[in-house]
């Protein structure tokens, strides 16, 4: 066949083939129109850190993600089309493996967006922005707060100027501590950006809530966990009022880290509060090492504790014992993380309507808001410089978690 007729042929066939697809939908199915998205399917991918070097893991995200997508398909998917959601990609907490695990979802696989996203480093963020590749996560990094296609579940948690900082923490360990005026707390965070900025931002907002906030210091050696944590928990101690103990010691810290800190300091004599963001796990009392470690400390939570009775959190019980295959497993943060994030994306897909490409699902983001949610009410523009504002404090008490200060929304403060 000669080429004239080949490419006469191959067009006539594109065109029969088209014609077919769409005789096939009958008029009831949306059309396929943005990279990832069929007639029927949304492909959606994940980046969480798997793996890491300190042993820490934040694999349950993605069958927190995973349980959220499966009741989705099971109610009849998003505008007619089901989720293949195609599950996470390690990055190891490897800054490069980030980069690369969006490269693999965005240029190979193809992915319409990426939920969820979470890892202390976001390497890919400047990539899947710029590939327009809708991405939700957890927004403790900055690539959370401000690029156009990229949300966090619960807000932007990293304040930017012009931005707020969320009072969560300092108003309810004031709660717990009977008022924060006279009050002193010391914080402390790993040598590195995400820990110096935390310092800078909880130091503000302590201050704010009327705490004394004698030491804050982003110290800790971030790629090796000290073996001896006596030259920090010496100074800690002698930073309260007259060289005294300080009220409340802040750990931004992961929990291989949180242990060996709070281990010392108890050992020292240490009777006060203790208190980080990353420990509400009952995966961890699973060694008694670990229990009595942690046992007192009070966790931040950005989110309904799992001890709560609400509808949602029954919800999201039911569906996380589904994707388990109906076995009951431990409850963590990071199952919820995965959860919200595909929660959010799937909230504001199903608001686009059935023409999903992105920038229907921009327009769509762009005014969207809920209430109600296992992290109280959602608002977008707002999310993308500013925290949702809600939060609780659980305290593990004698192998159990118990709450401490309740779920509940807070006015934020101008950051600054």
């Amino acid at each position: 066949m000669s080429r004239p007729l080949r490419v006469v042929a191959a067009t006539f066939a594109l065109l029969l083939a088209t014609a077919c697809n769409s005789a096939s939908t009958g008029g009831n199915t949306p059309a396929a129109s943005a990279r990832g998205v069929t007639a029927d399917t949304i492909k959606v991918g994940g980046i969480v850190s798997m793996t890491t070097a300190s042993g820490y893991s934040k694999k349950d995200t993605d069958l927190g993600a995973r349980a959220r997508y499966d009741r989705a398909n099971a109610e009849g998917g998003v505008n007619g089309r089901k989720i293949a959601y195609l599950g996470a990609e390690d990055d190891g907490q490897d800054p490069a493996r980030n980069l690369a695990a969006a490269r693999e979802l965005v240029q190979r696989e193809q992915v319409f967006a990426v939920a969820p996203m979470s890892s202390v480093t976001f390497a890919g963020a400047d990539f899947l922005d710029s590939q327009k590749v809708p991405t939700v996560g957890w927004g403790t990094l900055p690539s959370f707060c401000g690029p156009a296609h990229i949300y966090g579940f619960n807000g932007c948690l990293v304040p930017t100027p012009g931005g707020t900082l969320n009072q969560t923490w300092p108003e309810s360990l004031a709660s717990v501590l009977g008022g924060a005026r006279g009050k002193s707390v010391a914080l402390i965070a790993g040598d590195n950006d995400a820990g110096k900025f935390g310092i800078r931002t909880f130091t503000q907002g302590f201050k704010a809530a009327g705490f004394q906030v004698p030491y804050a210091k982003a110290v800790v050696p971030a790629t090796s966990m000290p073996s001896d944590w006596s030259a920090y928990t010496k100074e800690i101690l002698r930073s309260g009022p007259g060289g005294g103990a300080p009220d409340a010691v802040i750990s931004v810290m992961q929990t291989p880290y949180n242990i060996g800190l709070f281990t010392a300091l108890k050992r020292s004599g240490y009777r006060g509060v203790l208190s980080d963001p990353t420990d509400y796990d009952p995966g961890l009392l699973a060694k008694d090492a670990t229990k009595q470690a942690l046992d007192g400390v009070h966790v931040l939570l950005q989110f309904q504790p799992f001890e709560s009775d609400s509808p949602a959190m029954r919800q999201f019980k039911d569906d996380i014992r589904k994707a388990a295959g109906g076995k009951e497993v431990p409850l963590n943060m990071h199952m919820l993380t995965g959860y919200m994030s595909a929660d959010l994306f799937l909230a504001i897909a199903a608001k686009a309507g059935e023409d999903l490409t992105v920038e229907s699902f921009q327009k769509a983001a762009d005014g969207f808001s809920d209430t109600g949610t296992l992290v109280g009410d959602r608002a977008l523009p707002k999310g993308k410089k500013e925290s949702f504002g809600c939060g609780a404090l659980v305290q593990l008490k004698n192998g159990r978690y118990e709450v401490a200060v309740p779920f509940k929304c807070y006015p934020p403060i101008p950051f600054g």
